[in-house]
């Protein structure tokens, strides 16, 4: 199963984005959050497919970007928990 990145920017003011964030952890069992806007959830893919899910939670004066993640990384400043997870499933 591939690493996919998640990053958004949601741009409407006070509006609760809950059902997006719902929506991000059902896509993966497996998921990473240890950035603000930022996930990596493991899923079968493809990237149109995860945008397709979330992009009708969104307005539309938000951004999305979904992300197949090759496999090569580097890191600095994740607590122990959020560094494992990165070595493990990428």
């Amino acid at each position: 199963m591939a690493s996919y990145m998640i990053g958004y920017d949601l741009n409407t003011p006070g509006k609760d984005y809950t059902s997006l964030i719902e929506a991000i952890k059902r896509l993966g069992s497996n998921w990473w959050h240890c950035l603000d806007s930022t996930w990596i959830i493991k899923h079968q893919g493809p990237a149109p497919a995860i945008r397709d899910v979330l992009s009708p939670l969104l307005d539309r004066n938000d951004e999305l970007l979904v992300a197949c993640l090759t496999g090569e990384s580097a890191w600095v400043g994740f607590d122990e928990q959020c560094s494992k997870w990165l070595k493990d499933n990428l």
